[in-house]
């Protein structure tokens, strides 16, 4: 199983860097979308054809979504790489009527984009079978519906976790209990002190969160662009004695 980062950059793209999106390549072959925030679409082209893959989101914020509509239009417009199936899509109950505002024409309309997606809604805990992976939601601490996720090939038990945008909550050391790879937000920086409550992490609780899950390896993601990210990552090792990494787009990791 193979995990690239097509962007992480926290709350808004930065320069050479797209908002948070990620591409799962499962051993069987098959590909599935993590997230899709602005600029993630145009680093996709780079690997593969875009319609080749489901689609997964941990919430509907702007930075994971957005490049939703231009992906329905490459999925059902694209001359020679148009999607030749429907793929599964997962997400919060909303995403149909969040995202099909979206890609409607009028103001008020909602298009339905189910002649190319198979939508089916989380449901916390519920394992869900997405090409070659199974896939588990957690609920995270984050404005709106939000979820971590679980992914794990039933094959080789290799298991990469991702918190979304989350604040520390026990349900995000369940979701990345063991994990192979655990790709947790930092969005605060170092610390949260003084921030808002019930929105981000910090690198100091990534690295709490990693060493009371288990984890293999960590990579810090959703810095903010404004952010000291060595001081982020100086923080997650004051709490975590594993391997702690700077996600960069392109990055590719082995699991």
């Amino acid at each position: 199983m193979k995990l690239t980062i097509l962007g992480c950059s926290g709350s808004l793209g930065a320069p050479g860097n797209p908002a948070s999106g990620y591409l799962l390549s499962p051993d069987d072959g098959s590909s599935v979308i993590v997230d899709l925030g602005p600029g993630t679409l145009a680093a996709l082209q780079e690997i593969q054809n875009p319609a080749d893959a489901h689609v997964l989101f941990s919430h509907l914020h702007a930075d994971h979504c957005l490049d939703f509509p231009s992906l329905m239009v490459w999925r059902r417009f694209h001359p020679e790489l148009k999607a030749t199936q429907r793929h599964r899509c997962l997400g919060p109950a909303h995403t149909p009527v969040h995202l099909g505002r979206l890609t409607a024409d009028e103001p008020d309309d909602v298009d339905d984009f189910s002649d190319t997606l198979e939508f089916t809604a989380w449901r916390h805990g519920h394992t869900e079978t997405v090409g070659g992976v199974e896939v588990t939601p957690f609920t995270a601490s984050h404005p709106g519906e939000a979820y971590a996720l679980r992914m794990q090939d039933p094959v080789s038990g290799k298991v990469v976790a991702y918190s979304g945008d989350s604040a520390d909550h026990p349900n995000i050391v369940a979701a990345a209990r063991g994990a192979d790879l655990f790709l947790c937000e930092a969005g605060w920086g170092p610390t949260s002190e003084g921030k808002i409550m019930g929105m981000h992490m910090s690198g100091e609780e990534a690295g709490r969160i990693a060493a009371a899950a288990g984890v293999k390896r960590l990579g810090l993601v959703h810095i903010q662009p404004w952010t000291d990210k060595e001081a982020t990552l100086a923080a997650a090792r004051t709490e975590f004695d594993g391997e702690v990494i700077l996600g960069e787009p392109g990055m590719v990791f082995d699991v």
